[in-house]
């Protein structure tokens, strides 16, 4: 189920949000436009689609838009609200954090706030953690560090155990902050909530380095990632300027979805091969697309390979899964750097390859910029939500517009380049790979 799906059917598709109950309680938010839940954020901005939906007397499709309401169903002086940060690290998780604490607290007077140590293992009492009890004083600084002050983990835990864990912690709003697997795990807990018809909020904030979440145009830490990735790109640009037929091989995260290559190589524009999962490629191809920059005059040449890229190229390899259980990407940059090696050794040429992994640096940073900014701007989105007893759904962005996205739909199916799509045009345009495939490339950098 796609953005395009449900254009295209909209009547099979139910966008809206489920509540615990009924918001009666006025809010303590002064100076503030309150926003109403039949507002809506379109699914689409094209002009000519709308006018057939208007003309058809077909509802737009659309989501609920983000903001605070002016009645609320969470007493604040009752609330309990819980954080928790599960899978992979990613720039901007502590960001995220200070700005649920503060908005719950300055804006809504939530006094009793608890951070869940180590992801969902922290709501199984088998691990022995205790709760972290949180408040501005504690979050002041923590937006300057990369990582998560609660800790994270993989790995499933058992819906029914983690309720309970709830109900005996009287948390009445818990915010899930993760990828896929995490908000599958948040719907989980959504569910058996629903099943015990206890009034748990349960919010999810998106966080996946990847940018691949369903119905969301952006997600937090992908800024970051891609400014990161640049500095690297720029420095095996300059490791393969070094060298006689030198070649800086950059391998980037991006396990289903090579968002950040593509757009590091735009930014960067000094990549010259850029390989992602959506598009295949063959290791010879590849082999004589360099053979053909380094034949027409150019002595360098940077790739930046996404993780998930050319996993084709190992059908021997028996499919593997982690704790959340993704597919274990087999290594990509390490297949590369030898296999291209070796065929430059095979036909009598020299190589010079120059190879970086910068996974686990680029995650591990702080957000910087406008995408610590966006961090802010979710966690509020997230808190209005929860408070106003919005549950089993993730707070997200459509059309640069703040939205409510049931989890179902998020994690439903990943978000991928368009091969035949403008992003994927400006790459080809700017690394001008496809001159070297083909043979006749005489490159421009």
């Amino acid at each position: 189920m796609t953005q395009e799906d449900i254009l295209q059917n909209p009547s099979e598709y139910d966008l809206s949000i489920e509540t615990v109950g009924v918001g009666t309680l006025k809010s303590p938010m002064k100076g503030i436009q309150f926003t109403s839940d039949s507002e809506q954020v379109s699914l689409t901005t094209d002009v000519n689609r709308l006018k057939h939906f208007y003309e058809t007397n077909t509802p737009v499709p659309s989501l609920e838009a983000a903001g605070p309401r002016e009645t609320i169903f969470h007493d604040p002086a009752w609330t309990r609200a819980g954080i928790i940060t599960c899978g992979g690290l990613c720039p901007g998780l502590n960001s995220v954090i200070k700005g649920l604490v503060q908005t719950l607290w300055f804006d809504y007077g939530v006094r009793n706030i608890f951070g869940i140590p180590y992801g969902y293992r922290g709501l199984n009492p088998k691990y022995g953690y205790s709760p972290k009890v949180l408040n501005p004083d504690v979050v002041d600084a923590i937006q300057e560090d990369g990582g998560t002050i609660l800790g994270s983990s993989r790995g499933e835990q058992d819906p029914a155990i983690m309720v309970d864990t709830l109900m005996r912690l009287n948390i009445n709003v818990l915010f899930c902050i993760g990828g896929d697997g995490t908000l599958r795990g948040a719907h989980a807990i959504a569910e058996e909530v629903k099943k015990r018809k206890q009034p748990i909020s349960i919010i999810g904030i998106p966080k996946t380095i990847d940018n691949d979440l369903n119905l969301i145009d952006r997600t937090f830490g992908f800024e970051t990632a891609v400014l990161s990735a640049t500095d690297v790109i720029t420095c095996a640009h300059n490791e393969a300027n070094g060298a006689f037929n030198g070649l800086g091989l950059v391998k980037l995260m991006g396990r289903d979805s090579g968002f950040i290559a593509a757009y590091a190589a735009l930014a960067t524009t000094v990549v010259n091969i850029c390989l992602v999962p959506e598009v295949p490629f063959t290791l010879e191809g590849l082999c004589k697309a360099l053979e053909s920059r380094y034949d027409n005059g150019k002595t360098h040449a940077v790739i930046a390979v996404a993780e998930g890229a050319g996993q084709e190229l190992f059908n021997d390899q028996p499919e593997r899964k982690d704790a959340s259980g993704n597919v274990l990407k087999n290594d990509i940059g390490e297949f590369l750097t030898r296999k291209i090696k070796e065929h430059f050794k095979n036909v009598g040429k020299e190589i010079n390859i120059k190879y970086f992994d910068p996974s686990y640096m680029v995650r591990s940073t702080p957000a910087k910029g406008t995408d610590a900014i966006f961090c802010f701007q979710l966690a509020e989105a997230a808190v209005h939500a929860g408070m106003a007893g919005k549950t089993d759904m993730v707070v997200g962005s459509m059309n640069n517009v703040f939205s409510h996205v049931p989890i179902e739909y998020a994690v439903n199916e990943r978000k991928k380049i368009n091969p035949n799509g403008t992003l994927w045009h400006a790459v080809l345009g700017m690394t001008r790979q496809q001159d070297y495939f083909s043979g006749k490339g005489k490159g421009h950098k």
